[in-house]
């Protein structure tokens, strides 16, 4: 039995249930996806490939049906991989006629996935259901997160504040929730592959009563930036030019028109206390999903991963949502619990509980859970099974650092406004992220690099990639990530070769020894 969580971000805020999880399994405490947003990261996740070969790198951006994904292979070993919530995966155009409805959205699904509920942002199931409790008839994709008019106490507590008129028992993540334990519960017999996509905490940040109220604005972290927009804005023409078109509309429902960057404190707190809110409510239903396992007799034959598609910036360099370069778009949880884990006493336990502190990415997700299944991982995949890691191993010659990258070429909404800004073709809109446990290097296809010293500047402040000093390592990390492309290059085919009259195919990791070694 696998199920897969998928949230969006989890910081120190109230989640008992993930914290017993991280104590019974293992916590990967340097773990990041591959690009955002929704649609390119989840496509990073569900193939084990770098945006570089998968190309699916916008919402809405298809998805080239070549690619094996994990609902394919999972197939392989008899199982049904089921789909509760989205996927946010666009089709394949090449093949559809052009009336398909497929083509007219960014929220299809993973080629293979089966649909328990399909949640795509027009909530329609849960909207129905909460139809046939008694709510409004009248209610749809934007009313049904609208907050109680006049609600008491919202004066003086920003836009988030207000709860919606349902309570948490007939929210959307209850909703979801309930549809996965009625699946289940006709299933503890068999062998089964869930995947739990919750929308919370994604926008619109709105939490249900006692969740609304969990954290006081007051005493949430406050954002990490500049005194100033203007002084952030000099960092980067591309962070001057995201402040400027990503809308406050995206996040609220208050349908106020100015920039998100331009909230005021008071707004900015209250979505970061509404936020952390949001993700104890998804806590509590994740915690539902547990006890039912443990009643059931199938927690302990059960593979748990809690993972996320992006992170959230919350404010943290006056942005929100998730693009750009900053670690807070790309910084995710995992954890990762085994059947083999949960059989060990806590005595005989070397993992339980343990905490590894090597870089992890979103592509190793998949190939991980192939490798517990022990069935072959595709040779066209770009991450490395965690197996090890929960075995008490390090894999031989594991990566020093993380890669991530960012297409910034909006077809269809923003690209002429980035083409009058910049003068730049779609194909010139992308960026791509190197760092380690010291460096962070953001190299541009076709505007200025950013060069970052983590250790005397963990805030990502100070742009070093013009300061004469650091022009040697400049050099160095260029030529890394280019080692790191070239690596990571597509070999579906490459390693194979006839020359010799019959066909040899050579299959084995793509790294012997470390790179420059």
């Amino acid at each position: 039995m696998v199920i897969v969580w998928d949230v969006l971000d989890i910081r120190s805020v109230q989640t008992p249930n993930l914290d017993q999880l991280a104590r019974q399994g293992v916590l990967f405490r340097k773990h990041y996806t591959q690009t955002v947003p929704c649609g390119p990261s989840r496509a990073s996740l569900f193939t084990g490939l770098y945006a570089m070969n998968h190309r699916s790198v916008n919402n809405g951006t298809p998805l080239n049906n070549r690619f094996t994904n994990i609902a394919r292979e999972v197939r392989k070993c008899g199982y049904d991989p089921t789909l509760f919530g989205y996927t946010d995966t666009s089709a394949d155009p090449r093949k559809l006629h052009q009336q398909d409805p497929l083509l007219s959205t960014y929220e299809g699904m993973i080629p293979g996935m089966s649909s328990g509920v399909t949640l795509t942002n027009n909530q329609l199931p849960w909207i129905a259901d909460l139809i046939t409790k008694g709510y409004d008839p009248t209610l749809n994709q934007c009313s049904v997160f609208d907050p109680i008019p006049n609600y008491p106490g919202a004066k003086g507590r920003g836009a988030t504040f207000a709860p919606p008129v349902y309570p948490d028992k007939d929210s959307n993540v209850a909703f979801l929730t309930d549809e996965l334990l009625k699946w289940l519960s006709v299933r503890e017999d068999e062998n089964w592959f869930a995947h739990l996509s919750y929308l919370s905490p994604h926008p619109p940040w709105i939490a249900p009563e006692k969740y609304n109220n969990m954290y006081d604005p007051s005493e949430v972290p406050k954002p990490i930036r500049r005194e100033s927009l203007e002084d952030e804005d000099r960092q980067h023409p591309l962070l001057k030019m995201l402040h400027e078109l990503i809308p406050r509309s995206f996040f609220f429902n208050d349908k106020l028109i100015e920039p998100a960057a331009l909230m005021s404190d008071l707004d900015v707190l209250q979505a970061r206390a509404t936020y952390y809110g949001m993700m104890s409510q998804v806590d509590h239903h994740l915690g539902r999903v547990i006890n039912y396992l443990k009643k059931s007799g199938q927690y302990e034959s059960t593979l748990i991963i809690f993972t996320s598609d992006h992170g959230e910036q919350l404010g943290d360099h006056y942005s929100f949502g998730k693009s750009g370069y900053f670690d807070q778009s790309y910084y995710i949880p995992l954890i990762i619990r085994t059947p083999e884990i949960a059989k060990q006493s806590s005595e005989e336990s070397v993992v339980r509980g343990t905490q590894v502190e090597l870089f992890t990415e979103a592509i190793d997700v998949m190939p991980t859970i192939l490798d517990w299944l022990e069935t072959e991982i595709p040779e066209e995949c770009d991450g490395r099974s965690l197996l090890p890691f929960l075995k008490g191993k390090i894999p031989d010659n594991w990566r020093t650092e993380v890669h991530w990258e960012y297409d910034f070429r909006q077809i269809g909404s923003f690209q002429p406004m980035i083409e009058k800004q910049f003068g730049l073709s779609p194909d010139q809109c992308s960026l791509t992220v190197l760092r380690d446990e010291q460096y962070k290097f953001v190299h541009m296809t076709a505007l200025k690099p950013l060069l970052f010293d983590l250790q005397k500047d963990p805030e990502e402040f100070i742009n070093l990639a013009d300061d004469p000093r650091y022009q040697d390592i400049m050099l160095k990390y260029t030529q890394k990530m280019l080692s790191w492309q070239m690596l990571h290059r597509d070999r579906t085919l490459v390693n194979m070769n006839m020359e010799s009259g019959s066909l040899v195919n050579w299959k084995g990791p793509r790294i012997l020894n470390k790179v420059g070694e």
